[in-house]
């Protein structure tokens, strides 16, 4: 079945892909930097830095009056502020850094604070996830839907890390002994958007992060609702996972289970 596409969502897909093409460049100059002494993290940086101007240049030519929350420019705030963009250049920074090929470009659509469209372009792997509210989520034209797997110890589930902070290391270590004692398929990729692409998709079972920021998530919660599976805040459902960074994504079957695991833990 071919995606609906509208307006925004042509406007999304055309920004994407020429910031794409920034990253593949720099993308494939990593490998040359990562013999050198000093190592590509400069480099990686304004590899960031240039594919969000794009984004962000883009999207104000197309809307003009929209706000925006940026990683690396934080926020602008446009003529109407009922319509935000939020915008990760690259999610996955680490990976980029070493030269893995799993990283994205993560960008969605909020008014009145709600997520109407998000979209994550993974270049390297020629993926591209999305959804609108109430069109169903898609990768390129085939539909997405979550995964039907009801046994947990069946399931791939995903997570982060935990912050630098000894609370939160000693907080996800409980979560996560609770989850492998029961789910022994525990993935940890390192880019928190494909991870929520991936629920959507039925790559995965579930995912579990805390800490995260608004850009990471907002584009995910859209394309796993759209795709049949719950998302919500970890620890309080009423909760926006998109304001509080701590996520728990699922298909339909183990979203409570794996709720009641990590509140547990």
């Amino acid at each position: 079945m071919s995606a609906p596409q509208s307006a925004i969502m042509n406007i999304m897909l055309r920004t994407a892909a020429k910031a794409a093409r920034s990253l593949v460049r720099d993308f494939n100059e990593v490998e040359n930097l990562q013999v050198s002494t000093k190592g590509p993290g400069d480099f990686v940086s304004a590899a960031d830095k240039r594919a969000e101007e794009i984004i962000f240049s883009e999207l104000k030519k197309a809307r003009p009056d929209y706000s925006f929350l940026m990683e690396e420019s934080g926020i602008v705030e446009g003529k109407n502020t009922e319509y935000r963009w939020l915008i990760d250049p690259l999610d996955g920074t680490t990976n980029f850094l070493h030269g893995l090929p799993h990283w994205a470009i993560s960008i969605a659509l909020e008014h009145k604070g709600e997520v109407i469209a998000g979209l994550i372009h993974d270049p390297v792997k020629d993926e591209i996830f999305h959804a609108e509210k109430g069109n169903g989520a898609f990768m390129r034209r085939r539909r997405l839907r979550v995964s039907g797997r009801q046994d947990l110890m069946l399931a791939t589930i995903a997570t982060g890390a935990p912050r630098r902070s000894a609370e939160s290391r000693a907080q996800f270590m409980k979560e996560y002994s609770a989850i492998i004692a029961v789910s022994p398929g525990l993935r940890r990729f390192g880019a928190a958007a494909l991870d929520l692409a991936y629920v959507a998709a039925g790559r995965y079972e579930g995912f579990w992060e805390r800490n995260l920021k608004p850009w990471d998530v907002a584009a995910g919660l859209i394309i796993v609702k759209e795709a049949g599976g719950f998302i919500s805040d970890l620890d309080n459902p009423s909760h926006n996972p998109v304001e509080t960074g701590n996520v728990l994504a699922a298909n339909d079957r183990l979203f409570e289970p794996m709720s009641k695991i990590l509140k547990a833990a």
